[in-house]
């Protein structure tokens, strides 16, 4: 075990380098991960996202994927939005971006100052460790949860006392054995707000999600055509929802000033409107979207879920640059389109008749 109070030091070092929370948790700390992954894969709620499956016993356990790991901390950085995220839901001829992706990547910001505490704790006490931010096959959640930094709320996201819903996580893997935190207590009650707010009822049961029906899913992780018996409910959502993590009632102990400046929205990406993301291409999209974590979807991923947005707008004047993609090389695109048209022009075209045509065009 490491004496000397180098876990007191730890959290201290973390919060300078701009983490609002920081716990550490014994790498076998929860042990129930593994099977809740496994059953969550049978059940194929992972939809497209095979490289969860893939990595499932490396994800199941910290063990599996480095043996060698002794203890994990958990670190969450504050983005915690200074206007309401659901401000656009009332504004159908913009787009709404979920809060998470409207600053700088946080996959950049977080890594960095991972790296930083890392080399600081190397530093002073030798060991080895690993740092990950989002994309290893990590369960962050569980681990935060079993840190002390929060719990998994009914809707599966991580929510803090202090900072409700708006935590980015990061993980140190190390081989010391640290002083281990008091797992966090979940405290929704019988609350469930979230549940009820999901526009798709992503949520079959409490602290479960379907990922196939869930909105961000849909919008960032989904390739192809997006099933039509979802399109109507996304409304303007282009780019992930935080109607369940916004309507947290833990949200109101969330201060936007802890959160980190870079997190703060770009002006292009509070109030995107929906004739300008339909226009663009290859070129234009990664222009606007250069340093945002919006930029891994790609354009046609982007354009298809404005053209169902557009369709859903109810605004005829939309019409126009919908049709200008009727004709778009990407067919998911070229379906999302149709859609569209037929939802705002319903006189002159028709989406289950005229869809064989398209596609084949």
């Amino acid at each position: 075990m490491v004496k000397g109070g180098i876990e007191q030091a730890l959290r201290e070092e973390a919060a300078r380098l701009g983490f609002v929370a920081c716990g550490i948790a014994r790498a076998d700390a929860a042990p129930a991960t593994a099977a809740r992954l496994h059953q969550w894969l049978a059940d194929g709620c992972h939809g497209d996202m095979l490289w969860m499956a893939e990595r499932a016993a490396q994800r199941g356990s910290p063990q599996g994927l480095w043996p060698e790991v002794q203890s994990v901390i958990m670190l969450g950085m504050s983005y915690a939005p200074v206007s309401d995220p659901l401000a656009l839901a009332d504004h159908p001829e913009a787009g709404r971006i979920s809060v998470y992706a409207q600053g700088s990547d946080y996959h950049d910001i977080v890594k960095k100052a991972l790296k930083h505490l890392a080399r600081w704790l190397v530093e002073r006490t030798g060991g080895e460790l690993k740092v990950f931010v989002d994309t290893a096959p990590v369960m962050e959640k569980p681990l935060a949860e079993a840190a002390g930094i929060g719990w998994q709320g009914k809707h599966s996201n991580l929510v803090s006392r202090t900072d409700g819903s708006w935590l980015f996580l990061g993980a140190i893997y190390t081989t010391l054995e640290l002083a281990p935190d008091r797992a966090g207590r979940d405290r929704c009650g019988s609350c469930r707000a979230c549940q009820d707010a999901c526009p798709t009822q992503a949520f079959p049961a409490p602290y479960r999600v379907d990922a196939r029906r869930c909105v961000s899913y849909l919008t960032i992780e989904h390739k192809g055509p997006i099933p039509v018996e979802f399109r109507a409910a996304l409304g303007n959502r282009i780019y992930g929802c935080d109607d369940c993590l916004a309507v947290c009632p833990w949200n109101k102990f969330a201060q936007a000033g802890r959160a980190n400046r870079a997190f703060a929205p770009r002006a292009e990406l509070t109030v995107p409107m929906l004739a300008d993301l339909m226009a663009l291409d290859d070129a234009g999209f990664r222009a606007v979207f250069s340093g945002s974590p919006i930029k891994r979807i790609g354009r046609d991923r982007m354009v298809r879920n404005a053209a169902i947005a557009a369709g859903n707008s109810g605004n005829p004047a939309l019409l126009p640059v919908t049709e200008a993609l009727l004709g778009d090389p990407d067919p998911a695109v070229r379906d999302a389109a149709l859609w569209a048209a037929a939802r705002l022009a319903p006189a002159r075209y028709r989406y289950g008749e005229d869809i064989e045509a398209l596609s084949a065009a």
